[in-house]
Formats: C-alpha cells, structure tokens, sequence
C-alpha cells in the first residue's frame, strides 16, 4: 500500500502550477507577478475613488480617470504577452 505522502506529490504539483504556469508565460516569478498585479489592483483603487468623487462632485477629477486608465493601458500595453494566451 502506498504512502499518503507520496499519493499527494501529484497534488503538490498541481497546486503549484496554478501559482506559476502565467507568470512563467510572461517571463516572472510568482513574488513578482504578485507585486506587478497588487501595484495594478492599488492603481485602479485610486482610479475608482477619482471617479466616485467626480460622480459625487463633478468640477473634481474631471480627467482623472481617464488620463490614468489611458497611462495604465499603455503600461500594460508594452508588458510581455502571454505566450499561451
């Protein structure tokens, strides 16, 4: 009979590629994938509270958004493709 250790060695693997396999398809390592992606979820935070704030009061952040969705596409624009994608 085997092991139960060794029966979830497959199951390790599995799980560890669902943390690797796109970040390795965009050339990063899972830590910096992470730093890229919560940098990007911190940036639209604040692009969602500029645009709460002008739908509250109009004459603030009247481009806010915009210009910073556009910089944010362009950024994203010229990071690696996914190669699997």
């Amino acid at each position: 009979m085997s092991s139960p250790v060794k029966s979830s060695f497959p199951r390790v693997g599995r799980l560890n590629a669902l943390f690797t396999e796109h970040p390795a398809s965009i050339n990063e390592s899972y830590f910096q994938h992470f730093r890229h992606a919560m940098r990007y979820a911190g940036i639209l935070s604040s692009i969602a509270a500029a645009a709460a704030l002008h739908a509250l009061i109009p004459c603030l952040c009247e481009t806010t958004a915009r210009r910073k969705i556009a910089a944010l596409n362009e950024e994203l624009q010229n990071r690696s493709a996914p190669k699997n994608d």
